[in-house]
């Protein structure tokens, strides 16, 4: 990950100065911020938050990210319909991720589907009974897989 910094956004920001104080961000001044469904724990999706984004998440109970292809706030399903209802809002040890807790209507994902993390797996859960790339020959110790 990028350098982190607690230097002062980019961007101007109405959040909270206590909150922006705590909050170790990228070079860049953003944090990655999983989305969650909030009953069922299914990860959906990852996107990125600056203070700004923070502050109208908090402040709006709709999740909304910056783009950083765009350069712009995006508010999830504002264009999609496929909206992300804010449960609860976390950051992590480290202060360098936010865990949002959403109830996600419709697809997560900008391909149409229910979560980001479901089109390419690597390695299944071990009592599927698939190994996925950690083989026996993968260096990694039986234990460890």
């Amino acid at each position: 990950m990028a350098s982190m910094t607690t230097s002062t956004p980019r961007r101007p920001s109405q959040l909270d100065p206590e909150i922006a104080a705590r909050l170790k961000r990228s070079a860049d001044g953003l944090l990655p911020a999983i989305a969650q469904q909030y009953d069922t724990g299914e990860v959906l999706m990852l996107g990125w938050m600056d203070d700004e984004a923070l502050h109208r998440t908090l402040t709006t109970g709709r999740c909304t990210y910056w783009s950083r292809s765009r350069r712009e706030y995006w508010v999830k399903g504002d264009t999609s319909g496929h909206f992300q209802w804010v449960r609860s809002v976390a950051l992590d040890c480290d202060a360098d991720t936010l865990l949002v807790k959403v109830d996600q209507v419709g697809a997560a994902c900008h391909t149409g589907a229910r979560t980001c993390f479901d089109a390419d797996v690597l390695l299944k859960d071990a009592t599927d009974g698939a190994v996925g790339t950690l083989g026996a020959d993968s260096g990694v110790p039986a234990s460890d897989q």
